[in-house]
């Protein structure tokens, strides 16, 4: 695919911000309850089988990541970071890399035309309804938290249908063009060989 300079800018500056349809729909109290407190949780839990699987899942996806992520002390720390809130709402590590792959590019300061923010483009009035609006949605583990308990809502919702659960994180329920990016980039570059 062939991009022109200003296209790169663009994606640069502003992310790819296709969450930016994400829709404010009314959220229950007992659920908007519920999702504040998984968000404020402090549980801590390892994330990784073991030592062997933590250093064969950072390697495989670091690689991946490596010319978006030069640095590799700032790269295997983001991926960390990934796999641990991710496994905290029981998704896929490998999905979420592959959703941000889509949203942002792995761009922590994208910011779409409405206001989409952060790696996975989280729309602000997610604050108002599970965290604080002091939040920061640019804080890289911030911004993490929201988006996977956001998907993890989602999906909920679909009863585990990924294809509607990413359409809804979208906004774009009724189409399959933003679930299909995300499961195609997860299929051909981040889905995990663990063997």
């Amino acid at each position: 695919m062939n991009r022109s300079p200003i296209t790169f800018f663009l994606l640069f500056f502003w992310g790819t911000s296709y969450a930016a349809s994400q829709q404010y729909q009314e959220i229950s109290l007992s659920n908007r309850q519920e999702l504040r407190q998984k968000f404020n949780s402090g549980t801590s839990i390892n994330s990784f089988k073991d030592v062997t699987h933590a250093i064969s899942w950072i390697g495989q996806q670091s690689f991946h990541l490596r010319n978006k992520i030069p640095d590799d002390r700032k790269r295997r720390e983001l991926l960390r970071m990934i796999h641990y809130e991710a496994t905290r709402y029981q998704l896929d590590p490998d999905l979420v890399l592959a959703l941000i792959e889509v949203e942002s590019g792995f761009n922590r300061f994208a910011l779409s035309h409405v206001g989409a923010s952060g790696l996975m483009q989280v729309m602000p009035f997610w604050k108002g309804l599970i965290g604080s609006e002091k939040d920061s949605l640019f804080d890289v583990q911030t911004n993490l938290r929201y988006g996977c308990i956001i998907l993890r809502h989602y999906l909920d919702i679909e009863n585990n249908n990924l294809e509607r659960g990413l359409a809804r994180y979208n906004g774009s329920l009724g189409s399959d063009t933003y679930p299909s990016m995300v499961l195609g980039v997860w299929r051909s570059k981040f889905r995990y060989a663990s063997s």
